[in-house]
């Protein structure tokens, strides 16, 4: 967890650090205690519904103005935290489908590409033989950089170029992915804003022509978030979901902000999984999202 504890360093800097001034030794759970969790809550980006959820839950576990010591109030803190987030902590199980198509969807400079060549080596360590989709067609250094991770873990690479149709290309490596037998197809395609509606109906085409081959694909349509966008990830997913339909979220770069509270929010106003977190830019740097780990990281 040493990977996690200090990707999290930021955010733990901001919650556990504030936590420790407003709360001293011992602290009653009363009015101006529960008022300043909030505070505490919304100024480390776990926004106002996400918030009263975590508040409502302690006082339904202490009772009120009950004497605590710091410790005690951290702990219980912690297990109002945790049985939010637990709702979302539902690992990525892949299933026999040959191949198992996971299409990566987001906005620009979220973090697809290198998410995509994490992926892979995330199922190459665990025996599973892995296809890589350049659907990135807009961006001229997108398919030379997911040929690098490509060479680097030795995986295949299907690309066609700068300005190729995104749905042809990743077409092609499904249709190639299926003869060889391979068990897993990463697409990645082009970053996106989440009020662009012609690039957004670019990738409902997408799916369907995938959808040509196999009417259960893709499988897994993750949608890639930066964390440092703070709560206006709310929107990007809000809205990718209404368009497309999203079956996971990856958190990336939280080693680079504060503001890893928008996990909260995410996993109150949407339940969707929280298949993987970023913790840096190394290949080994993608880890499975848990509940209790990431608590624990922001409290350390």
């Amino acid at each position: 967890m040493k990977d996690l504890f200090a990707a999290l360093e930021k955010t733990k800097n901001k919650f556990s650090l504030g936590f420790k001034e407003r709360f001293q030794s011992s602290a009653e759970l009363d009015e101006s205690s529960i008022e300043n969790l909030e505070t505490l809550l919304l100024s480390s980006d776990v926004g106002v519904t996400a918030s009263q959820r975590i508040i409502s839950d302690l006082k339904a576990r202490v009772r009120k103005d009950t004497l605590m010591s710091q410790d005690l109030l951290s702990n219980e803190l912690k297990e109002s935290m945790i049985n939010l987030l637990e709702i979302v902590e539902k690992p990525l199980s892949v299933s026999n489908e040959s191949p198992y198509v996971i299409l990566i969807i987001g906005a620009n400079g979220a973090g697809k590409t290198t998410t995509c060549g994490k992926l892979a080596k995330f199922f190459t360590s665990m025996g599973r033989s892995v296809m890589l989709a350049s659907g990135d067609t807009f961006r001229a250094a997108a398919t030379s950089q997911l040929d690098f991770w490509g060479e680097k873990i030795g995986v295949p690479v299907v690309s066609q170029g700068h300005g190729a149709d995104s749905a042809s290309v990743i077409y092609d490596a499904f249709t190639a992915a299926k003869s060889r037998d391979l068990d897993v197809l990463i697409a990645d395609t082009a970053g996106r804003l989440q009020n662009k509606t012609g690039l957004m109906e670019e990738l409902k085409k997408i799916k369907r022509v995938i959808s040509k081959i196999d009417s259960s694909a893709p499988h897994e349509v993750l949608l890639v978030l930066d964390s440092g966008v703070g709560q206006n990830a709310i929107d990007q997913v809000r809205i990718f979901h209404e368009m497309i339909g999203v079956s996971g979220l990856v958190l990336t770069k939280l080693d680079g902000t504060a503001k890893g509270g928008v996990v909260f929010s995410l996993a109150h106003d949407f339940k969707i999984p929280i298949r993987f977190i970023g913790l840096g830019e190394k290949e080994d740097q993608l880890k499975i999202f848990n509940a209790k780990q990431f608590v624990e990281g922001i409290f350390t």
